[in-house]
C-alpha cells in the first residue's frame, strides 16, 4: 500500500469545516478519502451519572479520547480497517453501534480540536485551519443546534457565551499557528478550498 496522506482539519463550531472536508471528497477520486470525524471521539460517560453527562464541557480538550483516537489512525495507515465509535449528543454518550472505516489514499481527522493534540499533529501531512467571523460562527450554531440538538435559541446564546467563545479562544483560536495552511470564510471560499484540493493532489502522486 502507498504512504497514506494524513490531513488534519481544524476550526471553532460552525465555522464550516464539513463543507471543506465534503468539497475535497468531491474533487478527489470516489472512494479515496476516509474521514475521521473527532466528534465521533469523545469520551465514553457510561461511568457517569446524568447529571455528571449533563456537565461535560464538550469544549474542552479533556472531553475527547485522544488515546483511543490515534490508535484508530495508526491501525488506517497501516492499511488495517478500524471501528470508529459514534456519538449521541443527546444521551451524551457512546453508542453501541460503530462504523466501519477502511483504510483509504487520503485520511482527514476533522474537528474544533483536531489540530490540539501535539501526537496527533504529528502525524499529520497537512494541518489546516479553516477560519470564520465569530457572528456566522454563532447564527450557523444557531441554525444547527435548534434544529439537530433541540435546544431553544437563548439556550444556544446562553452556552455560546458562557462556554464556546472562551474555550474557542483558549483553546482552538491558539492551534491556528500549527496550521500549514489557513481558509477564510470557511466553505464559501471557493478558491482557497480549490487550491487546498490541488495541494492534496499532488501529495497523493497515484491521482
Amino acid at each position: 500500500m502507498e504512504k497514506t496522506t494524513i490531513i488534519g482539519i481544524a476550526g471553532g463550531t460552525g465555522s464550516g469545516k464539513s463543507t471543506v472536508v465534503r468539497k475535497i471528497v468531491e474533487a478527489l477520486p470516489p472512494d479515496y478519502v476516509a474521514v475521521v470525524p473527532l466528534d465521533s471521539y469523545y469520551n465514553d460517560t457510561t461511568d457517569l451519572t446524568d447529571e455528571e453527562r449533563k456537565a461535560i464541557n464538550f469544549d474542552h480538550p479533556d472531553a475527547f479520547d485522544w488515546k483511543l483516537l490515534i490508535k484508530h489512525i495508526n491501525e488506517l495507515r497501516n492499511g488495517h480497517a478500524c471501528e470508529q465509535p459514534t456519538y449521541s449528543y443527546l444521551l451524551s454518550n457512546r453508542l453501541p453501534e460503530t462504523i466501519h472505516v477502511e483504510p483509504k489514499p487520503v485520511i482527514i481527522v476533522e474537528g474544533i480540536m483536531a489540530l490540539s493534540n501535539k501526537k496527533l499533529r504529528d502525524m499529520m501531512d497537512l494541518k489546516v485551519f479553516v477560519d470564520c467571523d465569530p457572528d456566522e460562527r454563532l447564527i450557523r450554531n444557531i441554525e444547527r443546534d435548534t434544529i439537530d440538538r433541540g435546544r431553544t435559541v437563548s439556550m444556544v446564546v446562553d452556552r455560546y457565551l458562557k462556554v464556546l467563545k472562551p474555550m474557542h479562544e483558549q483553546f482552538i483560536e491558539p492551534t491556528k499557528r500549527y496550521a500549514n495552511l489557513i481558509i477564510p470564510q470557511g466553505g464559501e471560499n471557493v478558491k482557497g478550498i480549490a487550491i487546498l484540493c490541488k495541494y492534496i493532489e499532488g501529495l497523493t502522486p497515484s491521482i
